[in-house]
C-alpha cells in the first residue's frame, strides 16, 4: 500500500470514526452528566491509552521547547473544538449539528489559500459543491423550521478551531513529532482547559454506572484516539485539504447509526445524499491531483533519529 492510499484510508477511518461522537455521549446527556464532564473523561481516560501506545512503540516523550507551546494551542483548539460541539447537542438535533460541522473543509482549504498559498484547484471547488448538495440532503429538518443560533454558533466555532489544528499539525516544527507522540501531548494539554471549566475538578458528575464508563471509555478510544491519530496521519500522507473533504464520511456515519440504533427513517432523499456524498469522495481519490500537497514520507509512527 502506497503513502496516498495510507493516506486517504486513514483519512476515512478518522472521520467515520469522529463521526461516532453523538453515539457515546447523547445516552450520557440522558444520564445527567454534562457536557463539561463528558468531556473531561473522554480526555483523561484517552490519556494513559496514548501513553501506553508510545511506550509499546518504543517512542520518547521527548520533545523540544519550541514545539511546546504550539503543542498546547493545539490541544486548546481541539479541545475547543469538541466542548463547542457537545454544546450544540443542548441547542440542536446532534444529526444536524454533524450536518452542520462539514463546513469546516470549506474553511481549511480557505485557510490553506489565504495564509500558505495553496491552489484551489476546480476539482477541490467541484467535490466541496457535491459533497455540500449531498450534506443538504441528509438534512432531516421541518419545512419552514429554523435553526437555533446559539447551535449553529457552536458548531461554526467548533468548525474553525477544527480546520485551524487540521491545518496547525502539517506545519514546523510538529511535523517533526511522531504521530503518536504529538497525539498525546494535544489531549493533555486540551483536557487543561476541561479542568478550568469543570472548576479544577470541583464540579465533576461522577458517573454511576458500568454503561456510562463503558460509553466514555469508546468516546476517548474511537472519536478521540483513533480519529485523532488518523487524521494527523492523513494529513501528513495526503495534506490538510483531501484530508479534510474526506470528513463527509462523518455525518454518514451517523446517519448509519442512526438507522441501525435509534430507528431513524432512511428516505429516497437520504439515499440521494449518501450517493451524492460517496461520490465526491470517490473523485478525491480517484480523480484529485493532490501531489502538491504531500509532505514527505514518513512511516507510521517513525523511529526519531538521535540529534548529533
Amino acid at each position: 500500500m502506497n503513502t496516498k492510499t495510507k493516506g486517504y484510508l486513514l483519512g476515512a477511518v478518522a472521520a467515520a470514526s469522529y463521526g461516532m461522537n453523538p453515539l457515546f455521549a447523547l445516552p450520557l446527556y440522558q444520564a445527567g452528566m454534562d457536557t463539561d464532564s463528558v468531556l473531561f473523561f473522554r480526555y483523561l481516560l484517552a490519556i494513559p491509552i496514548l501513553g501506553i501506545m508510545v511506550k509499546l512503540r518504543g517512542r520518547s516523550f521527548r520533545v523540544g521547547l519550541g514545539a511546546v507551546p504550539l503543542l498546547v494551542v493545539m490541544g486548546l483548539l481541539l479541545a475547543m473544538s469538541s466542548l463547542t460541539l457537545f454544546m450544540s447537542y443542548h441547542y440542536m438535533d446532534a444529526g444536524v449539528a454533524s450536518t452542520l460541522l462539514f463546513v469546516y473543509p470549506m474553511l481549511v482549504a480557505l485557510i490553506m489559500v489565504l495564509f500558505f498559498h495553496e491552489k484551489l484547484t476546480l476539482n477541490t471547488v467541484f467535490c466541496l459543491c457535491l459533497a455540500l448538495i449531498g450534506i443538504g440532503l441528509l438534512y432531516k429538518g421541518e419545512d419552514g423550521a429554523t435553526l437555533n443560533p446559539m447551535g449553529m454558533l457552536m458548531v461554526m466555532i467548533s468548525a474553525l478551531s477544527y480546520a485551524i489544528y487540521i491545518v496547525g499539525v502539517n506545519r514546523p516544527p510538529l511535523n517533526s513529532i511522531p504521530t503518536i507522540s504529538m497525539t498525546f501531548y494535544v489531549i493533555l494539554a486540551g483536557l487543561f482547559l476541561f479542568v478550568l471549566k469543570t472548576r479544577f475538578c470541583t464540579t465533576l458528575t461522577i458517573p454511576m454506572h458500568v454503561w456510562e464508563w463503558g460509553n466514555l471509555l469508546a468516546l476517548a478510544v474511537l472519536p478521540t484516539v483513533v480519529s485523532f491519530l488518523c487524521t494527523t496521519q492523513a494529513v501528513q500522507y495526503i495534506g490538510a485539504t483531501p484530508t479534510a473533504i474526506l470528513g463527509v464520511l462523518e455525518p454518514v456515519t451517523a446517519l448509519f447509526f442512526g438507522v441501525l440504533v435509534f430507528d431513524e427513517s432512511f428516505t429516497a432523499r437520504t439515499l440521494g445524499g449518501v450517493l451524492l456524498i460517496i461520490l465526491a469522495v470517490a473523485l478525491v481519490i480517484v480523480g484529485g491531483n493532490f501531489t502538491h500537497q504531500l509532505v514527505r514520507f514518513r512511516r507510521l509512527f517513525p523511529r526519531l533519529k538521535r540529534r548529533k
